[in-house]
């Protein structure tokens, strides 16, 4: 969650929320208060972006905040803790008191007075929260989301996320790709949905056989506009083996460029050195030739 970190997301959700929701929406909200240009090359992947009038922040009128536990704002400038918000009591109750000529926050609620308190200074990041106190040790509550690989459609992630409803529902997940031994709780018998590649992370493990496989199926559901989030144990290793698989096959591209862009989206990505070797048979397959040498470190 720090600054503007995150990766993008598609067209926010639109419409009020309602407070018996289990969306991530209605126990948080995350305003971005940055240019459209700064939101729209990266953003925390549920944030929406606040716009500006003169000097004030307008909430968007999609957002309930009423329905909202913790309000973290960022604005990838202010760095300072040393901020008081006040309790406003007049019509318009607007929180002011911010650093760095940010103005106020117009929270458009009639009825709402800020008691807040700065919580979250992460790189350039202004953190404070409406409604109630949270302590720090509550960040750990956040869990983290699969990174996006083709904005909107196709993201990457680990077991646990793939389990996680709220995530499905957050991010309208419709199909599973699941490259690992453990069986998740959704799309169970439903072939058009789940596609599941039981292969253990070891060095022995054979994808080579089911790559066409993968790529076809992520083609259907892109087709159909679903969003796919395929996934491992970890989201490490054997996903991302079929994540690199899928874009090779699809732009046709180097296992070198493909590695480069999962890099930009997920640092700690790394197949095992098994699974390289069969990536590098199917650079061979898709573009004719091997092009990336992966007796470099890198691989």
């Amino acid at each position: 969650m720090a600054g503007a970190g995150g990766a993008r997301t598609g067209k926010p959700r639109s419409g009020r929320q309602t407070s018996d929701s289990n969306d991530l929406h209605t126990r948080s909200h995350f305003p971005d208060v940055r240019s459209k240009q700064e939101y729209d090359e990266s953003h925390v992947i549920t944030a929406l972006r606040v716009k500006k009038r003169a000097d004030t922040y307008l909430i968007p009128e999609s957002v309930d905040l009423e329905c909202v536990k913790h309000c973290v704002v960022y604005d990838n400038n202010t760095s300072d803790l040393e901020i008081i918000l006040k309790d406003d009591d007049s019509s318009d109750n607007s929180g002011e008191g911010f650093p760095n000529g940010t103005g106020k926050i117009s929270f458009g609620c009639s009825q709402l007075s800020i008691l807040g308190e700065v919580i979250l200074s992460s790189g350039n990041a202004l953190g404070h929260i409406c409604k109630e106190r949270v302590r720090l040790q509550e960040l750990d509550e956040f869990q983290p989301y699969p990174v996006e690989i083709v904005p909107g459609k196709i993201y990457l992630g680990n077991f646990r996320q793939a389990c996680d409803p709220k995530i499905q529902k957050d991010l309208k997940i419709k199909a599973h790709v699941n490259v690992s031994m453990e069986t998740g709780p959704f799309f169970l018998g439903d072939a058009d949905k789940l596609l599941h590649i039981q292969i253990e992370d070891s060095l022995e493990a054979k994808i080579s056989p089911f790559l066409r496989h993968i790529c076809h199926f992520i083609e259907i559901h892109l087709q159909l506009g679903s969003v796919i989030l395929v996934f491992s144990t970890l989201g490490i290793s054997r996903s991302c083996a079929a994540i690199l698989a899928y874009l090779m096959h699809q732009n046709e591209q180097s296992l070198k460029r493909s590695w480069a862009y999962v890099k930009k989206c997920k640092n700690n990505m790394h197949p095992n050195r098994g699974l390289v070797i069969q990536l590098l048979a199917w650079e061979k397959i898709v573009l004719g030739d091997f092009i990336t040498d992966i007796s470099d470190p890198l691989y």
